[in-house]
C-alpha cells in the first residue's frame, strides 16, 4: 500500500512539509505587526495574496500612534493599503471595497470618503488616500505631511519628499474638497515650492518645505 495514501492511525504518520514552519513563522510575525481588527478575515486575505503572488496586507511596522478605536483609520493601515493599490492607479469600486474590508476598515468609513470626494465607479486611489489622510489629522498641512510619508520612496526617517507635480495635484484636490482654501492661496504655495525647494531637490518637495515658516500658509487657519 502506498504510504502516502494509507489510512492515518497516529500523528507520527503525518508528514510536515519542510516549508510549513517558515510560512507559519512569517504569518505570525505579519499578524503581530499588522494587528488586524478581524484576524480571520485578514488571514484569508493574507494567504490569498501569497497564493496569487500579490502584495500581502502587511504593515511595515507597528503604528507609532495606533487609533483608540479599532474601527478608526491609522497611518500604518493606509500605508499597507497603498502598497497593494499604488500600481493600479485607478481602481474599480468592487476591488477597492474588497481590499478596504480586508485591511480592517469599515464599509461605512469608505462610503463617507467616497461621498466626500464625489467619486464614481472608477476611483483614483491617490485622491482617496489623500482624503483618508485628512481624516487622520485636524489640519490640512498635517494631512499632507502624512500623505507624503506614505507616498515617498525615501527611507523611513528621511525627508519624505514626493514629486512637486504629484504634490500640487493632491494639494489642489484636498483644498477643493476643503472649500475654505482659495485658488489664489493654493497658487502662492505652489509658486513658492516651484521657485525655492523644488529646484534644489530635483523637483521634489516634502513636509520640511511646505511646513517651513517661509512657505505661504496651506490652509485658511
Amino acid at each position: 500500500m502506498d504510504p502516502d495514501t494509507s489510512p492515518l492511525y497516529c500523528v507520527e504518520q503525518i508528514k510536515i512539509p519542510p516549508l510549513l514552519p517558515n510560512i507559519l513563522k512569517d504569518f505570525t510575525k505579519a499578524a503581530i505587526v499588522t494587528q488586524p481588527p478581524d484576524l480571520l478575515e485578514w488571514s484569508a486575505a493574507y494567504f490569498k495574496a501569497l497564493a496569487a503572488g500579490e502584495v500581502a496586507p502587511v504593515k511595515d511596522r507597528l503604528d507609532r500612534n495606533p487609533p483608540s478605536n479599532i474601527n478608526d483609520l491609522s497611518q500604518g493601515q493606509l500605508a499597507m493599503l497603498h502598497k497593494q493599490l499604488k500600481t493600479i492607479g485607478t481602481v474599480k469600486s468592487p476591488v477597492l471595497e474588497a481590499k478596504w474590508r480586508e485591511t480592517g476598515f469599515t464599509k461605512e468609513r469608505l462610503q463617507e470618503l467616497l461621498s466626500l470626494g464625489d467619486f464614481g465607479e472608477d476611483i483614483e486611489w491617490e485622491k482617496l488616500l489623500t482624503l483618508a489622510c485628512s481624516s487622520l489629522e485636524h489640519s490640512l498641512p498635517q494631512a499632507l505631511r502624512v500623505l507624503c510619508e506614505i507616498l515617498t520612496t525615501d527611507l523611513e526617517g528621511g525627508p519624505a519628499r514626493i514629486p512637486l507635480e504629484q504634490f500640487e495635484k493632491l494639494y489642489k484636490f484636498l483644498a477643493q474638497v476643503d472649500g475654505e482654501v482659495s485658488p489664489d492661496q493654493v497658487n502662492k504655495v505652489i509658486d513658492y515650492l516651484k521657485t525655492d525647494p523644488a529646484p534644489r531637490f530635483e523637483g521634489k518637495v516634502g513636509p520640511h518645505d511646505f511646513l517651513h515658516p517661509s512657505c505661504p500658509k496651506l490652509d485658511s487657519n
